[in-house]
């Protein structure tokens, strides 16, 4: 793993270095309540069961069962853990933490946003906040695969966190935009609803390759993105192996592009660590 600089180690912390880290501590601690309470976790309205159901386990082909979304604790641990690590007066000058920790917490506020939208209903406006939230990250992405290691705990505890969150959003864009053409009844396109789904995942895949030809250097942030990835088209497969919405087609597409998720960044790292 690369070191710090010594142009990073003599930088001087600044005022402004100071509120960032103050602010986005904050922030974060009122994001991650915000979405905890929002997400029902305290005994209000779950999300599968707001805006009708929408966004249920079995609402589209390409909903993930409910045993999916046990990885938002992970997230929101990592996501508390990064809040916590530039808060440290040490972090003060990273160069890492300076250019991403603010687009970190537009994340978080993005997240307890799109779960306020499906809380009133609208499903269009969560499509429109995750499209967002998904921009955000990826523009995360793409700087952290820029940016040089700094110190071994930030850097690695940011790679980590962003790429899990970015790979489970990645998937729950498709799964979000499924609903909401599902709830506005616009039918099935010409393919139907199999055909529809093995599209979105087959997507999903493709992406998961890109995102590993992207990041291939960068191997503590693109292996996450991969297996958030695979997660998801996992649970994808299982809940189209029973229930209402059985589907032995898109079961069998939803695990093959898990297996080229948790493959691609994998291979794509070791290809480049080879050159």
């Amino acid at each position: 793993m690369e070191t710090i600089t010594s142009t990073a180690v003599t930088q001087r912390v600044t005022s402004q270095d100071r509120v960032r880290q103050v602010t986005v501590l904050v922030g974060a601690v009122v994001a991650i309540v915000g979405a905890t309470v929002g997400s029902g976790a305290f005994g209000g309205q779950p999300i599968a069961e707001a805006a009708g159901g929408a966004l249920s386990a079995t609402a589209t082909p390409v909903a993930p069962d409910s045993p999916a979304f046990s990885i938002w604790s992970v997230i929101y641990t990592g996501l508390a853990v990064f809040a916590v690590v530039q808060a440290l007066p040490r972090q003060g000058a990273d160069a890492r933490l300076r250019a991403i920790s603010w687009w970190v917490l537009a994340s978080m506020l993005l997240n307890a946003l799109w779960i306020a939208a499906v809380q009133v209903g609208s499903v269009a406006g969560s499509v429109v906040v995750i499209v967002v939230l998904l921009g955000v990250l990826a523009t995360m992405y793409v700087k952290l695969v820029r940016l040089p290691h700094t110190r071994t705990l930030p850097s690695v505890v940011t790679d980590l966190t962003v790429g899990l969150y970015t790979g489970w959003v990645s998937v729950a864009t498709l799964a979000n935009t499924a609903a909401f053409l599902a709830d506005a009844e616009v039918g099935e396109l010409g393919l139907g609803a199999t055909g529809w789904s093995v599209v979105l995942v087959s997507a999903a895949a493709l992406l998961a390759v890109t995102y590993g030809a992207y990041g291939r250097r960068r191997p503590t942030l693109v292996i996450p993105v991969g297996l958030a990835m695979a997660w998801g088209l996992t649970w994808i497969g299982l809940g189209r192996t029973n229930g209402p919405l059985y589907d032995d087609t898109v079961a069998t597409a939803a695990f093959v592009a898990a297996g080229v998720a948790l493959l691609a960044p994998v291979v794509a790292s070791l290809a480049a660590r080879r050159r």
